[in-house]
């Protein structure tokens, strides 16, 4: 699959279930939400850095809006 986004809001059209945060960074849940994914993207350039990937429980101690 290959996407070009260039606002979250783009990013949400593709994911519905995706978590939209500050900073640029959205959160896909995946395999039923059982784990995270924290991306931050740069949609100029069309890169994304992952921030974090980890279970759902290990995702509710960090701060997505700084990892």
């Amino acid at each position: 699959m290959s996407s070009a986004w260039n606002n979250p809001n783009e990013v949400k059209k593709t994911f519905a279930s995706a978590s939209i945060l500050k900073n640029e960074r959205v959160v896909f849940n995946i395999k039923g939400n059982s784990y995270r994914l924290v991306v931050q993207f740069n949609y100029e350039k069309q890169w994304i850095f992952i921030r974090f990937i980890g279970t759902h429980s290990e995702y509710d101690k960090i701060n997505a809006d700084n990892i």
